[in-house]
């Protein structure tokens, strides 16, 4: 037996809904901030792993920022809801900064 390179396929790509990006808007009071992320519901499942960027919004003085990450988690069902968790991937300081002054707007 021997070694050889494996060229990437599109077998290794995974589904073409996984690696499009997504974007959604939300106010603040649709979401739970947790520490590295936010959950939130929603009426259609939103497969793991797929990038996505959401613009949240203060419903009193209208502030709005856009934070990047990555679905890690999706459960549900499409008679209830679901409740979608999202890790920020790129969060800087400043980021973080809005974050917490909008988990304090809550």
């Amino acid at each position: 037996m021997s070694a050889r390179k494996i060229t990437p396929s599109a077998s290794f790509a995974g589904p073409p809904e996984q690696s499009r990006s997504l974007r959604l808007d939300l106010s603040i009071g649709e979401v739970q901030i947790r520490k590295n992320g936010i959950e939130f519901c929603t009426g259609k499942p939103i497969p793991p792993w797929t990038e996505m960027t959401v613009t949240l919004e203060t419903p009193g003085d209208g502030r709005r920022a856009d934070f990047t990450g990555v679905i890690v988690a999706c459960n549900g069902n499409r008679h209830q809801g679901y409740v979608v968790a999202m890790v920020f991937t790129e969060l800087s300081r400043e980021a973080q900064a809005q974050l917490s002054s909008f988990a304090l707007s809550l």
